[in-house]
C-alpha cells in the first residue's frame, strides 16, 4: 500500500487492541499527528507506550497525544476533534453478551457516545469519519451477510450498532460528513490481550489451564478477520475518494465453526508448549446468533480491499505473541 498524505488522526479507544494496532502502524508510516480520547476502562496508558511515545501535555508530530476522557460527554468530544482531519471511532461497548447483561450501558456508549462524535466532527469540519461496526445489526440471517440485507438485531448490542450506522448515514446526507462504516468479522491477532473475543479468550483460558467453554454446540459460524487485513482496510476507508455514507463488511468471506477454529487452535497451543487443554460445552448465549460470515466483494470493488492472512497463519502469531508475553 503507498503511504498516506500525513495527516491528523483522532482515533478514539485508541488504548485498545484495534486502536493500538492502527496507531503502530501509523507512527512507522511517519508524518501523521496522532490523538487519542480513551477512558482507560479497556486498554491503558502502558499499552499505549508499547507501542508508542505518546504525551498528555503540548503535543507534537513526534508524540501521540493521549487525551483521557469519555465519549458520552460531549464537551470533550468536541474538544477532542479540534483541528483533526479524519476521526476513526472505534470506542464503544463491546460484545452481545455485556450488552445483554447492560443494555442500558450499551446503549449510552454507543449511541449516545457514536451521536457526540458525529457532533464533534460536524462543528469542527472533520470531513471523514470512519465508524467501527459489526455484522450484529443484519441479526440472524442466511450469510453470507451483505450491505444490502434489512437489518433486524437479536441482541441490544447489534441493536446499538445499527442506531450508529444510521446516524452516521444521517449526518452524511443532511451535513456533508463522508461518514464510512465498517462492519468487522471477529478480529483476532497479536495485540488482542484485553479482547474477551473467542481466539483471545480461549488462548488465555488455556495458558491459565482453564477450561475452554464453547457455548451450545459448537456449530456457530464466524468470520475470523487477522487484525494487519483490518487495519489495511481502514485506511483505505481514510484515503479512497466518493464513499461518503458506504458501509462495508470487512472480513473474509468464509465462514468457519467455533469447533472448527478450535481444532486450529488446540495444535498451535500444543506445539507452543500448551497442553492438557480441556473443553465442554455450556448453554447457548442468549442474543447469539448461529451463522455469521460475510461477503466483501463491495469492499474489494470499492476499496480495492481483500484480506491476505488465512485463520491457520494467523492464530499462530496470535498464540506466539500470547506466549512471548507471558514470558516477558
Amino acid at each position: 500500500m503507498a503511504v498516506s498524505k500525513p495527516l491528523k488522526w483522532l482515533i478514539t479507544g485508541g488504548c485498545g487492541f484495534i486502536g493500538t494496532s492502527l496507531i503502530k502502524n501509523l507512527v512507522t508510516e511517519g508524518g501523521h499527528f496522532i490523538r487519542v480520547l480513551d477512558n482507560l476502562t479497556v486498554g491503558t496508558k502502558n499499552d499505549l507506550s508499547s507501542i508508542c511515545d505518546f504525551t498528555e501535555t503540548n503535543p507534537t508530530n513526534d508524540k501521540t497525544e493521549l487525551m483521557v476522557g469519555d465519549i458520552k460527554d460531549y464537551d470533550t468530544c468536541l474538544n477532542a476533534a479540534k483541528g483533526m482531519d479524519v476521526i476513526v471511532h472505534l470506542a464503544a461497548n463491546t460484545g452481545v453478551g455485556p450488552s445483554v447483561e447492560d443494555p442500558e450501558a450499551d446503549m449510552k456508549n454507543n449511541v449516545i457516545g457514536t451521536f457526540n462524535m458525529l457532533e464533534a466532527a460536524r462543528h469542527n469540519n472533520v470531513k471523514r469519519f470512519i465508524f467501527a461496526s459489526s455484522g450484529a445489526p443484519v441479526g440472524e440471517c442466511d450469510p453470507p451477510i451483505h450491505e444490502e440485507l434489512a437489518p433486524h438485531p437479536v441482541s441490544p448490542y447489534g441493536a446499538s450498532k445499527l442506531a450508529g450506522e444510521g446516524y452516521c448515514s444521517a449526518y452524511y446526507k443532511t451535513f456533508g460528513i463522508e461518514t464510512i462504516a465498517l462492519r468487522f468479522g471477529n478480529v483476532y491477532g497479536p495485540g488482542s490481550g484485553h479482547k474477551n473475543s473467542v481466539v483471545a479468550k480461549f488462548i488465555k483460558l488455556a495458558m491459565e489451564k482453564k477450561i475452554l467453554v464453547i457455548y451450545g454446540d459448537g456449530t456457530q459460524t464466524r468470520d475470523f478477520i487477522y487484525i494487519d487485513d483490518l487495519i489495511r482496510a481502514i485506511k483505505l476507508a481514510r484515503t479512497v475518494p466518493d464513499i461518503g455514507g458506504e458501509t462495508f463488511q470487512i472480513a473474509t468471506n468464509k465462514e468457519t465453526t467455533v469447533s472448527e477454529m478450535v481444532d486450529i487452535l488446540i495444535p498451535v497451543l500444543n506445539q507452543a508448549g500448551i497442553a492438557d487443554i480441556q473443553i465442554k460445552h455450556g448453554e447457548k448465549q442468549v442474543g447469539d446468533v448461529m451463522r455469521n460470515f460475510s461477503d466483501t466483494s463491495k469492499a474489494t470493488k470499492l476499496l480495492g480491499w481483500q484480506h491476505n492472512w488465512n485463520l491457520n497463519k494467523g492464530i499462530k502469531k496470535t498464540v506466539q505473541y500470547f506466549k512471548n508475553k507471558s514470558i516477558s
